[in-house]
């Protein structure tokens, strides 16, 4: 979800520098965890309740926060970072008392009388490495479901959108169980150290080679984890569809947030005379959203450091520029940009962008876009533009992603029941509403019996009635 990260640590009150004891502090979270306080239900609403008043009580200084990582206008911050986390959180307190509640399961004649049933149980101690681009979100979504749960946690935000991690880490412990919850800052070395604990599961959001360091380090514990990765995410916009519309949720959904969203549209696939219809539409709504040059407009955002302004600018040389291309480094600004003419062994085509770079590939047939698709690693979102249904089915039922969207991009976040999360390389496991509380909870088997009455049929000495009778029963 997004690009591997080697940059220096930020000082922090839970950093190695200043002592931190990873095996300590999960040694007391898990402690914690074992007096049974976090499975109590009350306790969970409240600590969701604190969740949402620790987020509410400081929405205009996370939005500055955010403002100063990811130079995110307000309105953005909120709809995409607060909003969500909120809404989370709201559903969560909605649907609790039913998520929790024991499931009935049948129980066969031989266990009669009897009664079976799956009860819900807390993990225990979980890990929750959230990324940059969303710093707020990614980080604070995962920890709703957690709670939920019942499970103790620590987080652990990005160093590299240091203004969120530091208000964070500030904030919880004010409003959240010390006992049960803490934030750990730092980079490299204080994720290292958090990785070489044993944990009940870790939800990472990042990168693919990462989330392969993550795994590896899990499975030394045997460990589940849930990897919210990314990949190259297609936007199918078929011959027939409304032009207007698609070019306004295209630009939407790959220009927010500078393009830096783990479920953006990495790339077009249309054919050539679509792409004609399409191309100066786009142009023509960034030029609305963001004005004739974008490098003054407050609603759009920056690379989150130089670095990556370098990475992402690079790309621009990948393809033919249709429109944007600009790019100043230094104030980590990269234009919203489309290509024509890319070569699909370029980087462009080859890496996941993370960034407002748009290459469109164009087919000599719609029909080539399903073969496309399939021939690349399964990716974590997949759009479609269509006013046939047919067409939509066809696609959504010969690719594979994680997650789709027709005639639109992005939405789906926006529905608590709907699970999110990759597959194949995209990621591993889902989350949000429901899915979410699924994720950190155990689905335990019960089966209580009756002394009342006993079958003796499978108990030795067997014999022919006994063999007879069981062949019935099965």
């Amino acid at each position: 979800m997004e690009a591997p990260t080697t940059d220096s640590p930020v000082t922090s009150p839970l950093n190695a520098g200043d002592g931190l004891d990873a095996a300590a502090l999960v040694a007391g979270l898990r402690t914690y965890f074992r007096s049974g306080t976090t499975a109590d239900l009350n306790w969970r609403r409240q600590q969701l309740g604190q969740l949402r008043r620790m987020i509410l009580d400081n929405e205009s200084r996370f939005l500055q926060a955010l403002e100063k990582d990811l130079h995110k206008a307000p309105q953005e911050g909120f709809l995409t970072e607060v909003a969500g986390v909120c809404g989370d959180i709201d559903h969560a307190l909605k649907h609790l008392k039913k998520w929790v509640r024991p499931r009935r399961a049948s129980t066969p004649i031989v266990a009669q009388p009897g009664k079976s049933y799956i009860l819900p149980e807390p993990l225990g101690v979980v890990l929750i490495i959230g990324a940059w681009n969303y710093p707020l979100q990614l980080l604070l979504s995962p920890l709703v479901p957690a709670i939920a749960a019942g499970n103790c946690a620590v987080l652990k935000p990005s160093e590299l959108a240091p203004a969120t991690s530091k208000l964070v880490a500030e904030l919880l412990p004010r409003y959240l169980d010390n006992d049960a919850f803490a934030c750990v800052e730092g980079a490299v070395p204080e994720t290292t150290a958090l990785l070489e604990q044993r944990w009940d599961h870790i939800l990472y959001t990042g990168g693919g080679q990462v989330g392969k360091i993550v795994m590896t380090a899990a499975a030394r514990h045997l460990t589940p984890v849930t990897l919210e990765l990314g990949g190259k995410s297609p936007c199918i916009v078929a011959d027939d569809a409304n032009i207007e519309v698609a070019a306004r949720r295209i630009a939407w959904g790959k220009f927010t947030n500078a393009g830096q969203t783990c479920i953006a549209p990495d790339y077009l696939l249309c054919t050539r005379a679509t792409a004609e219809r399409l191309l100066p539409e786009i142009e023509k709504v960034v030029r609305e959203m963001f004005g004739a040059d974008p490098r003054t407009s407050s609603d759009y955002g920056r690379i989150v450091n130089r670095r990556h302004a370098e990475r992402v600018a690079a790309y621009i040389a990948d393809g033919e520029v249709f429109f944007g291309g600009e790019v100043d480094v230094e104030n980590r600004y990269v234009a919203p940009t489309l290509l024509r003419n890319v070569g699909l062994e370029t980087a462009v085509m080859q890496e996941e962008i993370f960034g407002p770079v748009l290459p469109v590939i164009e087919l000599d047939e719609f029909s080539q876009a399903e073969q496309f698709v399939n021939e690349r690693d399964k990716p974590l979102a997949l759009y479609v533009f269509t006013q046939n249904e047919a067409t939509a089915d066809r696609i959504l039922a010969r690719c594979s992603s994680g997650n789709a969207c027709i005639n639109d991009c992005m939405m789906f976040m926006a529905a608590h029941d709907l699970p999110f999360g990759g597959v194949g390389p995209s990621g591993i496991g889902a989350y949000h509403g429901e899915h979410g509380f699924r994720t950190f909870s155990h689905y335990k088997a019960v089966m209580k019996r009756s002394n009342i009455f006993d079958l003796d049929l499978r108990y030795a000495p067997f014999s022919a009635r006994k063999f007879k009778l069981l062949r019935l029963l099965r």
